[in-house]
């Protein structure tokens, strides 16, 4: 794992200022404190921060082909590498090294802009061909690792692996793009391709770009997407036998390193399989397994973690999150560089801390609930579904449109008396259902929330479209698939991908996902949905899998997750600082918001009227942005404190 940056002169040669260079890769030290190098030629710069994983005598980067010609910074994995050397030395091609680094300058020559087809693993990487003049760069399939890019007014173009890189180029205009705040406050990040910065993009994943010196830089171009064909034929056994072959198959090749390895483990079915995968390929060794206990028992799954660690003899280790646990907000802007407001960083930032004081690679259980159908909102989703098939929508938007209108909002109350956000969502068509469901504030909320200015801005652009635009690829109607691919599309890249990438990296750790593998992925959308969803469970095929491995009271129970008393923090200990960053600074200065909303989410939720903690950590988490990183003009690399706290 590591970290990548540049610069290229996409009109000509222009000097690359090795000065400037530095920066942009010390930046990122964090993400590579093993070594540090750049490679300067007329008209490019390439910087690597590198944490050793594989082949750790030779793979340093950048790193050439035989001649030179070729030279490519990577960050990631290539878990297929093994197989794919022998192929390419009976093509002719001379390897000076055992790593995976230098498989992808090797099948660039091979093949072109089609070696990404080949390549199974985590990636993203920057190639320049000077023979052929062109720079290329690539993201993986499910956009596990990161990209950001920007071409600046003189025709450069900067990339790296965090938006801090590009930050620290000095040239890089930081001018907030109004739809990705709107992208922001809806969904809890910005979406792909989408930075913060109207300047800077994502690389969106399965993607390259390819430009060559002297022509106008074009847009990306997709390499793979999965398609939910839905269509094989095959009994529950058998599928069952099949998913177990391809987890062990997955496990096995995210299993190869040099370093000390080990795993997540949560006590939910999906860690707990990729352990249990693990154990069986382990043979004396014990695995090395990690979880975060809470001292709220509503959240705390450490029991579950510890069955599983018991059944598989694992060399387990566990730390307690303090309820409390706030004082990372500030680490936490400085590390996702634009706002994110997934409050679960914060014992994720904390998961990852304790594995590396054991391990350097951890694999994980992320992306199980996207590719099975594991999360609770599919089972609301496909209910609301089938009312919405038996009214058209000329009567059930009228209808429940007044009811959605007219019933209270009941956050405090169990759930079967909700029905306000059920309501709101049967008057909507299906894809604008399931937005509303993910929105982190409504859409009425959003434009309650914001100023007359900033609304004029937006110029009628609303979050929505994020969805709209993936929901018309998708290329299914089946309702758990579309939602599945949006899932894939949207809340895997922007949240959980973003969010386990910063947190592991500001430790230096490695993390892989074998649930994420795309062969798995592209099998299980051949599946019928009733093997993801049958009779109300949720994972259904998954779990069938698991039973010889693990007990049933890990399997078929209530989902938990990483969790934090937001409302209770927002009352209580963290009372003044909400009123200061909310109600004062650069919140208010911005002149995005209503200020007259801002006190008013302010004063209900302290009194306990209502509870807005979910708004005011998404306000408390851009006050953190425009503090750490826009009011730093040079902001400086994650420290070493940061970085292994």
């Amino acid at each position: 794992m590591c970290g990548i940056t540049g610069i290229f002169d996409t009109r000509g040669q222009r000097d690359i200022s090795r000065a400037v260079l530095q920066r942009m890769n010390d930046s990122q030290q964090h993400r590579g404190p093993d070594e540090g190098s750049l490679h300067l030629e007329p008209g490019l710069g390439l910087g690597h921060r590198r944490l050793s994983i594989i082949d750790i005598a030779t793979g340093q980067q950048p790193l050439f082909n035989e001649d030179g010609s070729v030279v490519v910074v990577f960050n990631g994995e290539i878990y297929n590498y093994q197989s794919l050397i022998p192929e390419l030395q009976a093509l002719g091609h001379v390897f000076k090294t055992k790593s995976d680094t230098e498989v992808i300058v090797h099948a660039w020559e091979a093949w072109g802009v089609d070696c990404v087809q080949r390549f199974r693993g985590m990636f993203a990487f920057a190639l320049w061909d000077r023979n052929q003049q062109c720079f290329f760069m690539a993201r993986d399939r499910l956009g596990v690792k990161p990209f950001y890019y920007a071409l600046l007014d003189d025709g450069s173009l900067l990339f790296g692996s965090e938006l801090k890189s590009l930050m620290a180029h000095g040239g890089l205009k930081r001018e907030i793009d109004p739809c990705a705040v709107e992208e922001y406050f809806a969904l809890g990040y910005v979406a792909e391709p989408r930075t913060i910065f109207k300047q800077a993009k994502k690389l969106p994943p399965a993607s390259t770009l390819l430009i060559r010196r002297g022509e106008r830089v074009g847009e990306p171009r997709r390499f793979w997407d999965v398609r939910f064909s839905l269509d094989a034929k095959i009994s529950d056994q058998e599928a069952c036998e099949t998913l177990t072959a391809k987890l062990q198959e997955s496990v096995r090749l995210r299993m190869i390193a040099e370093v000390p390895l080990g795993a997540f483990l949560s006590g939910g079915v999906d860690s707990s399989a990729v352990v249990a995968m693990m154990a069986r390929q382990s043979g004396d060794e014990s695995v090395n397994t990690c979880s975060i206990a809470f001292e709220d028992p509503a959240f705390n799954e450490a029991a579950f973690a510890q069955t599983v660690a018991d059944r598989y003899h694992t060399r387990h280790r566990v730390e307690t999150v303090q309820s409390d646990d706030f004082d990372l907000i500030d680490t936490l802007a400085r590390l996702y560089d634009e706002p994110y407001a997934d409050s679960s960083a914060i014992p994720t930032y904390r998961v990852c801390q304790l594995a590396r004081k054991h391990v350097t690679v951890a694999l994980s259980g992320d992306g199980g609930d996207e590719t099975f159908g594991g999360y609770r909102r599919y089972k609301d989703h496909l209910m609301e579904e089938r009312l919405r098939a038996t009214l058209p929508m000329g009567v059930r938007r009228p209808l429940f449109g007044a009811l959605g209108q007219l019933y209270p909002k009941a956050d405090w109350a169990p759930r079967v008396f909700r029905a306000k956000t059920t309501f709101e969502a049967m008057a909507r068509d299906s894809v604008q259902a399931y937005f509303h469901t993910m929105s982190l504030l409504r859409g009425k909320e959003r434009m309650a929330l914001y100023s007359k200015s900033f609304k004029s801005e937006l110029a009628g652009y609303t979050a929505c479209e994020v969805f709209n635009r993936h929901a018309a690829n998708a290329g299914t109607d089946d309702p758990l698939a579309l939602i599945q691919y949006i899932d894939t599309h949207t809340y895997l890249v922007g949240d959980i991908n973003t969010k386990v990438d910063r947190a592991s990296m500001a430790h230096s750790l490695e993390v892989r996902e074998p649930l994420m593998d795309h062969e798995i992925v592209e099998w299980l959308a051949t599946l019928p949905s009733s093997l993801k969803m049958r009779n109300g469970e949720s994972k259904f095929l998954l779990k069938k899998a698991m039973e010889p491995y693990l007990p049933n009271d890990i399997m078929y129970r209530p989902k938990m997750g990483f969790a934090v008393p937001l409302a209770r923090w927002f009352r209580g200990p963290l009372r003044q600082r909400v009123r200061e960053a909310l109600l004062a600074g650069p919140l208010v200065d911005s002149g995005m918001f209503d200020v007259n909303e801002l006190q008013r989410l302010v004063e209900h939720h302290e009194s306990g009227r209502r509870d807005y903690s979910t708004p005011m950590w998404s306000l408390l988490m851009y006050d953190a942005f425009l503090r750490n990183v826009m009011g730093d003009a040079n902001p400086a690399p994650v420290s070493a404190e940061v970085a292994t706290a």
